[in-house]
């Protein structure tokens, strides 16, 4: 009888190995220098570490949280704790107090992996007080990073004790008893038991405490391996490693590379410049990310130098500001690369969804796709019966398989209200199936607005706007109007301030091409939009715009006419 090997990380690397130990696993970013790291390297560091972990008395079940940049050290810490069975959290080096305290309080980590030094920020002051509200107060592990500096270790003592990573002494800590806070999911409850949970991400928290959404080992490695075989990744091949690996799309990406036995080029501090430099320079094949971080990279290169990008293969990308179609447009020009429009979240892994080299561009530039392998189950469904619906019909996005969320992490509640009576995950998102196989995202269900009781996609509205010569993002919302009835009301930054752009001329653009129902009620040009960051990249802060649009209700604004915010 053969039997086949649940896939793990530990095994991923191995084989990494074993196939070829001196090709890179990762290239570092240490001011103007690039440093590699070969697939060896990796492991001996992942195997040296694992010894500290295991020296301190690190168990089973137990949570890790990184609190790193986008150093290949966060590579190493999640391939340790997997091989003792731990699981790792991932904080975001941007997260505040509160966000911290939230993710020591929910997760509960023994251990705290913190930087000595990035970027001139005080991550252990912030971990300080975030701790505060900790029980127990976990360890600290101070991680050097490719610099090197040197450390007091004392400084960075919570009260439970610290040692330098990778140094061979754990200067006599011990790892605290901590809490299971892990609950299971309908889809988790039905795995291997001996199938440990490898990592958390939190969720986007729009509509209330984020959740630490937790996967199992095996389900890592294998949607690592799925997606890399779909993004056509092989031996050789560079991942740009910008959106950070504490976030659900920032590690998918570098998993599939690493599954496909690519590089990441980890990129801790995002400069346009530069790294377009570092894509010429390495021969980088792959990006993911939003149209926000290709937006800043396209804007770089337009204003010059215009480095060289024929190493780019494969773009895949998300929807945040309305410049999807802008960016494959520029990717294919000056590349001929391959773009596709991707699905993913915190509970389902980034790029879940896939488009095909098949779809033509009208469809593969579009957020959505085909589910990276067969055992991903989609289904579009009545959001209030759950009744599954058909071909052009619009309704929640609900999966079921391998890489749907196992347990929530200090939330024992969050399964029962993410997962349908028949075993589905609720994605919460508005999507559409498509009579040629497939699934559209249209938007998150809260953000669709209803016109003259037509439910529409502000996207659609938001790419009209954009293909005017003078918009440069633009933002859709809906608000209560006259009568009660839903109005859309666009936000517009133009592109060259100097240059005319109005209200009314707006309008009529968007009457050339669309319903009337569909023309905005009011359009505000703003200087900017309002923005928050996040673990996948920079989103546009649509409760703000719909604030704004309540005040000057009545009224449109032009910043540059000095009117009021």
């Amino acid at each position: 009888m053969t039997t086949t090997a649940r896939p793990s990380l530990s095994r991923m690397l191995a084989a990494l190995v074993g196939q070829a130990p001196d090709l890179p696993a990762a290239y570092d970013v240490c001011g103007d220098r690039v440093l590699p790291v070969t697939r060896r390297e990796l492991a001996d560091r992942v195997g040296a570490l694992r010894d500290e972990l295991s020296a301190i008395g690190v168990r089973r079940g137990q949570c890790i949280a990184v609190y790193l940049p986008n150093w290949s050290d966060a590579l190493v810490w999640q391939f340790a704790a997997s091989a003792l069975g731990a699981h790792v959290i991932g904080v975001n080096t941007r997260y505040n107090i509160g966000e911290v305290a939230h993710i020591l309080t929910a997760a509960r980590p023994a251990v705290v992996a913190v930087p000595a030094e990035f970027h001139g920020l005080d991550l252990v002051g912030t971990l300080r007080e975030a701790s505060t509200a900790a029980d127990p107060t976990p360890v600290v592990s101070v991680v050097p990073g490719p610099a090197r500096p040197q450390v007091t270790v004392g400084d960075f003592d919570l009260g439970a004790g610290a040692w330098i990573a990778g140094s061979g002494d754990t200067a006599g800590t011990s790892a605290p008893r901590t809490p299971v806070t892990a609950a299971l999911t309908p889809a988790g409850l039905d795995d291997d038991p001996a199938d440990h949970l490898a990592v958390a991400f939190t969720t986007s928290g729009s509509t209330g405490t984020p959740k630490l959404a937790a996967h199992r080992d095996s389900a890592v490695a294998r949607h690592g391996h799925a997606d890399a075989a779909l993004m056509g990744v092989r031996n050789g091949d560079v991942i740009l490693g910008v959106l950070p690996v504490s976030g659900v799309f920032g590690f998918s990406a570098a998993m599939a590379g690493l599954a496909g036995g690519g590089a990441v080029l980890m990129e801790p501090v995002f400069d346009a410049g530069a790294t377009l430099r570092r894509i010429a320079d390495l021969g980088v094949t792959h990006v993911v990310g939003g149209d926000d971080l290709f937006g800043r990279l396209h804007d770089a290169w337009q204003a010059g130098p215009r480095t060289e990008l024929g190493s780019l293969r494969w773009l895949g990308i998300a929807d945040f500001l309305g410049r999807s179609h802008e960016i494959a447009h520029w990717a294919l020009a000056e590349a001929g690369a391959h773009t596709t429009g991707v699905f993913g979240s915190s509970e389902v892994f980034a790029l879940a969804l896939l488009w095909s080299a098949d779809d033509p561009e009208s469809v593969r530039w579009n957020g959505g796709g085909r589910p990276v392998e067969s055992a991903i189950e989609v289904r579009v469904a009545d959001p209030l019966d759950d009744r599954v619906l058909g071909a052009g019909e619009e309704g929640e996005l609900q999966f079921r398989g391998p890489n749907v969320v196992d347990a929530y992490l200090g939330d024992p509640d969050a399964g029962a209200r993410s997962f349908t009576a028949d075993g589905w995950f609720r994605s919460g998102d508005l999507a559409r199936p498509l009579d040629t196989g497939g699934f559209r995202y249209v938007c998150r269900m809260g953000d669709v607005l209803r016109l003259r009781g037509f439910l529409v996609d502000p996207a659609e509205i938001e790419h009209r706007l954009a293909e005017h010569a003078n918009v440069q993002t633009a933002k859709v919302v809906g608000v209560a109007g006259a009568g009660g009835y839903t109005e859309a009301v666009a936000f517009v930054v133009p592109a060259d301030p100097d240059a005319p752009l109005g209200p009314t001329e707006l309008k009529d653009f968007c009457r050339e091409r669309l319903a009337s129902f569909k023309v905005p009620a009011a359009v505000h040009v703003i200087e900017h939009m309002p923005t928050t960051v996040g673990g996948n990249g920079t989103k546009i802060r649509a409760v703000e715009l719909r604030e704004w649009a309540q005040r000057w209700s009545g009224r449109e604004v032009d910043y540059r006419k000095g009117s009021p915010k």
